[in-house]
Formats: C-alpha cells, structure tokens, sequence
C-alpha cells in the first residue's frame, strides 16, 4: 500500500470538532468534524450515483452552524473507514485515499487565500 494512504493512527476529538490521521509516510490530516460530515461519500449525500468520489472542500473552511459528533469509526477492510455520526447518519464509507484527497484540496484552498 502507498505509505501515503496507509493510516498510522486515527483520533477523533468531538470536543475540538476535530479528525485526524497520521499517514506512514509523516504527513498529518485535520480535518474539521462539520466539513467530514457535509462532504460525506455516501450516494445519499452525494446526490446520486453520478456525483460518487466529489466533494466541496470550502466546506471545512466555514464557520459551522452546528456540531457533529462521531459516535463510532469502524475500519471497512483495510481501505475504508465508516463513520457514525450522532445524526444518526452511518452509510458513508471514507476511503483513505478520499480523506488525504480531501486534505490536499483545503491545503490548495489555504494556498490560494494567502497569495
């Protein structure tokens, strides 16, 4: 497996709204809680079949309107994890590649603010 999608630990800090895994090749992804849930992968949430693999990164830059909390993440064989959330909401299964994609694309957005 590519040490860039091989997760070394995952923590999950309700209290700070925050996700985050440390990759076997030294990189560290945060992401906040809010901007996970909006961008889940699921077709639900996605919008149908079509619309499978995209998300909206400006969604981990805004201010939240409310809270999520993850009441379970649960590994999906070694490519995935689920995530349950205390929506109720447990049909989204986050490929690792999916979350490292997603912390390139607000480090791209972060790059763009402050040129």
């Amino acid at each position: 497996m590519d040490p860039r999608y091989k997760p070394v630990s995952v923590d999950v800090s309700n209290s700070d709204q925050m996700f985050s895994i440390e990759w076997a090749d030294g990189h560290k992804t945060e992401l906040p809680l809010f901007g996970l849930r909006k961008n889940c992968p699921c077709v639900t949430c996605r919008g149908g079949h079509s619309n499978m693999g995209k998300y909206e990164p400006e969604l981990f830059k805004i201010d939240p309107p409310r809270e999520y909390k993850i009441t379970k993440a649960e590994p999906i064989g070694n490519h995935a994890l689920k995530i349950h959330w205390d929506d109720g909401h447990n049909s989204g299964m986050y490929k690792w590649e999916l979350f490292r994609d997603m912390d390139e694309a607000v480090q791209r957005l972060n790059n763009k603010k402050s040129d």
